[in-house]
C-alpha cells in the first residue's frame, strides 16, 4: 500500500505496458502450439472474440470472424438494429473528420429506437451461415430485449458495459437481478466489464459462463479522462484470475472463463493478457484496421454516443489488410497489428508452452 497524503492509501497497479514475458529454458516449434478454445459447448480455433462495436462488427464481419475460427459479437444496440439499411449512416459518419461534429451526429443517429425485429433478423442472418452466434446488450437494455435475443437462438448472450456489477441500485428503473436473470435464461451469458477480485467473484456466483475484464473500448475509451475511472489491465486480470481459482474451489469445479476486454491494440498485448490469466481476448481496435470493417478505419465504442456524457473518442487507424490477414496473417507490417493469432502462437512456442492454460503460468517481469 502507498500513502497519498495523510488520508488515503492506494495499491500499486500495472498495465500491460508495464510487464513483459520471460522466456523459459525450453522452446518449441509453432506447430506444436494448440490455440483452440472451448467455452460452454462451443469450440473455437483460437481464443479471440471480436468486440461488439459498430466500427468493426457488422453481420458480414461477424460471419467472417466465425468462419476464420473466432467469435464475432454483434452490438444489438448499434446501427444494425436501429436502421434497416445503416450503410448510408456509416458513410456519413466516415466522411466527418471533426470530433465535435461527429459526436453530435452520433448522438442524433443513435437516438433512433432499437427495433426487436431487426435484432431477430440480424441474428438469423449470422445463424444461417452455420457459425456461432453472439449478440451484446448493455445492462440498461438487457431486460427489455433479452427474450428477443433468446428466441433468436444465439449461442452466447453478452452483457457488456463500462462497468458491470451483480447488484445495481436505481430509483429510476427496476434493477437487473443478474443471478436470477442468468438462471432463467437458456443461453450461456458472458458479462462484464469488471476489474477486481470481489466484483468478479460476484459475477461468477451469478452463473456467468465468462467474465469480461476491463472497460472495453481501448484506444477509443476516455472514461479515465471523463470519469477518472481506470484499472490497469495486468493487475485487473491477475485479480480476476485469482477469483476464478477461488470460485473453482468454492463451486466444486465450475470453471468460469476470464476474457480480457480492452487495452490490447497489438498482438503482444494479447499474449501478455493471456500470460496474466486470461483465457481469451476481446479486441476491437486491431480489427478496425481490416479492410472489411464498417468504420473503414474509423473506430468508436458505445460510450461515444451517450446522449448527455460521451466518454469515447472516434479514432482513425490506417487500414493494413483483410480481416483474415489481421487475425491469421500473413503479416507485412512488423508492429503487431497483423497476424494476431500467429503472434500468440509464436509467443507460446518461444517460451515452451503448448496451450493457453499452461501459458498462464509463465514468469513475468515489471520494467
Amino acid at each position: 500500500m502507498y500513502d497519498i497524503g495523510r488520508s488515503h492509501r492506494a495499491t500499486r497497479a500495472y498495465s500491460l505496458d508495464d510487464i513483459t514475458i520471460v522466456p523459459s529454458r525450453r522452446t518449441r516449434g509453432p506447430e506444436q502450439v494448440n490455440l483452440s478454445w472451448r467455452i460452454d459447448a462451443v469450440d473455437f480455433d483460437f481464443p479471440l472474440l471480436a468486440a461488439p462495436m459498430d466500427s468493426v462488427m457488422s453481420p458480414a464481419t461477424a460471419i467472417e470472424v466465425g468462419r476464420l475460427g473466432g467469435l464475432g459479437v454483434l452490438n444489438l444496440e448499434g446501427l444494425w438494429t436501429r436502421y434497416d439499411d445503416p450503410q448510408p449512416i456509416f458513410d456519413e459518419l466516415n466522411a466527418i473528420g471533426d470530433q465535435l461534429s461527429v459526436t453530435k451526429r452520433m448522438q442524433e443517429v443513435y437516438a433512433e429506437p432499437i427495433k426487436a425485429e431487426l435484432i431477430t433478423a440480424r441474428m438469423a442472418e449470422i445463424r444461417e451461415t452455420g457459425v456461432p452466434v453472439a449478440g451484446s446488450l448493455s445492462p440498461q437494455n438487457t431486460q427489455e430485449f433479452a427474450s428477443v435475443v433468446e428466441q433468436a437462438m444465439v449461442d452466447f448472450f453478452v452483457i457488456r458495459g463500462t462497468t458491470v456489477s451483480a447488484e445495481h441500485v436505481s430509483d429510476e428503473l427496476e434493477p437487473l437481478n443478474l443471478k436470477r436473470f442468468i438462471y432463467d435464461l437458456e443461453v450461456p451469458v458472458i458479462v462484464g466489464g469488471c476489474s477486481n477480485y470481489q466484483t468478479a467473484l460476484h459475477l461468477m456466483r451469478s452463473g456467468a459462463a465468462g467474465v469480461l475484464v476491463g472497460f472495453g473500448g481501448g484506444a477509443a475509451h476516455t472514461s479515465v479522462g471523463v470519469l477518472g475511472i481506470e484499472v490497469p489491465m495486468a493487475s485487473a486480470l491477475a485479480d480476476v484470475a485469482e477469483a476464478r481459482r477461488d470460485y473453482l474451489d468454492e463451486s466444486g469445479g465450475r470453471y468460469v472463463h476470464v476474457i480480457a476486454d480492452g487495452s490490447m491494440g497489438r498482438s503482444g498485448d494479447i499474449a501478455k493478457a493471456i500470460a496474466c490469466g486470461a483465457d481469451a481476448a476481446m479486441v476491437g481496435s486491431p480489427l478496425a484496421r481490416a479492410e472489411e470493417s464498417p468504420g473503414k478505419g474509423w473506430h468508436w465504442g458505445a460510450e461515444a454516443w451517450h446522449a448527455t456524457l460521451p466518454r469515447g473518442e472516434r479514432v482513425k487507424f490506417d487500414t493494413v489488410g483483410t480481416l483474415r490477414e489481421v487475425l491469421l496473417g500473413p503479416s507485412h507490417i512488423p508492429d503487431g497489428t497483423m497476424n494476431l493469432m500467429g503472434a500468440l502462437r509464436r509467443a507460446m512456442a518461444s517460451t515452451g508452452y503448448t496451450d493457453a492454460k499452461e501459458f498462464q503460468r509463465i514468469e513475468l517481469v515489471i520494467h
